[in-house]
């Protein structure tokens, strides 16, 4: 045992127990916590995104947008659009007032014939009836579309479905009572419209 100069030990058994007992650090406390954190962060990113279908998000997204871009169009240049879907993909039409027949959006690159990716189905219903998509691209000589979009913004009651074959769960987009678009994608849940009293019901 070390003895210093005046014959005390320098050592103490005492205080060796004491610094042994002290524990963890604010610090040491801190840095497990943040070690935990990241951990658990990276099982959440790798459960959950394994669940997510993003292919079939991104295309229900794009659809959603393209038919507000086609309603705004339609206002813009008051003129009639359809839309038109097969079990392939989906289109947009106008109606030529000139030719009086519908024809296919040339100017509009957005609006182009567009197909889905691999392994998507659509299913449509359109004023509560489903239809019965084409199994091939038609030589498309008759335009008639499925869905109206008309000039002063109003359009057809409809429901698209876009679902990944074999799976059950699916992205809508659809219109409400007030003729709004709305998109769901899979798992979320329609908002419940605010019930409105009428004079008679206060």
């Amino acid at each position: 045992m070390p003895i210093s100069e005046t014959g005390t030990s320098t050592s103490s058994p005492g205080r060796a127990v004491r610094l042994r007992a002290r524990g963890f650090s604010l610090i040491e406390i801190m840095v497990v916590i943040a070690i935990i954190g990241l951990i658990t962060a990276v099982v959440m990113i790798k459960f959950t995104g394994n669940n997510r279908d993003t292919g079939l998000d991104q295309e229900a997204e794009r659809l959603s947008a393209l038919f507000d871009y086609v309603r705004e169009q339609a206002e813009l240049q008051t003129r009639d659009f359809g839309f038109r879907a097969d079990e392939h993909g989906y289109s947009f039409v106008v109606f030529d007032v000139i030719a009086n027949q519908w024809r296919p959006v040339e100017e509009d690159d957005a609006l182009r014939d567009r197909q889905l990716p691999d392994g998507l189905e659509a299913r449509v219903v359109v004023e509560g009836r489903s239809i019965v998509l084409d199994r091939e691209k038609k030589d498309l000589k008759d335009f008639q579309p499925q869905i109206m979009i008309f000039a002063n913004g109003d359009l057809s009651s409809f429901e698209i479905s876009l679902q990944r074959e074999g799976a059950e769960q699916s992205a809508r987009l659809y219109t409400d009572e007030q003729s709004d678009i709305r998109l769901l994608l899979p798992g979320q849940v329609a908002e419940k419209a605010p019930v409105t009293r009428t004079a008679a019901a206060r």
